[in-house]
């Protein structure tokens, strides 16, 4: 499943692509040049033989991380499954592939543009929270000691635009229900599955676009 429907709902994007998205984000989220925004999401898991402590996650249950990168319309343009749930979120994203692509500069992203009304030119950037580095293609909120009403307000738009992703994952656990007990699978199917329902996710959007209720049906829990 993953192998054929991947390329047609879920292609690796290209510059023109990014471009839309951020135009969509700024469109309907007041964020500019941003091409999408990451979060991790613990998938559960039954405790899989001779594992020690590596899956058991801030929460106390075992878990896989989800690491999605979703669109301005809750769909996801990448995904990484498969890290352990002891991880933190901006440990989890060093260790995946969209870093390795965005870090050697393999992501298509395009190139610097000037901000809407405005002269000053800045790179494009995903969405992500404090748990995340702060680099030049990764945009965080500011630390929340000592905020002045700018910085406020940059973090409230930047906090509108990556709750897109928490609304996608919102989405995945209310139409698949699979995702809101433990997997009782090994760990490499468990991932072949949440893979599988992540590609499904999106050819539904693609066919049938948005469910607005769907977005509030549970699973906003990351």
């Amino acid at each position: 499943m993953w192998k054929t429907m991947a390329p047609l709902h879920m292609p690796v994007p290209t510059t023109v692509m990014l471009l839309a998205t951020s135009n969509e984000f700024y469109l309907v989220w007041n964020f500019p040049n941003c091409v999408g925004s990451t979060d991790g999401k613990h998938i559960r898991l039954k405790c899989p033989s001779n594992s020690g402590s590596m899956y058991y996650n801030y929460k106390h249950y075992y878990s896989i991380v989800l690491q999605g990168l979703a669109d301005a319309r809750y769909r996801f343009i990448a995904v990484n499954v498969g890290a352990y749930g002891k991880q933190s979120g901006g440990g989890i994203f060093r260790h995946s592939s969209l870093y390795q692509l965005l870090s050697n500069n393999n992501f298509n992203m395009p190139n610097v543009r000037k901000l809407p009304l405005s002269d000053v030119e800045l790179p494009f950037v995903i969405l992500g929270d404090e748990t995340y580095p702060l680099l030049s293609y990764l945009m965080r909120p500011y630390p929340r000691r000592q905020l002045t009403e700018s910085r406020r307000l940059f973090n409230y738009r930047l906090s509108r635009g990556r709750r897109v992703v928490e609304s996608a994952f919102g989405i995945l656990a209310g139409k698949w229900r699979i995702l809101n007990k433990p997997i009782e699978t090994s760990p490499n199917m468990a991932d072949r599955i949440i893979k599988c329902i992540c590609v499904l996710h999106n050819t539904v959007i693609d066919r049938e676009g948005v469910d607005e209720a769907s977005l509030w049906e549970g699973g906003q829990e990351v």
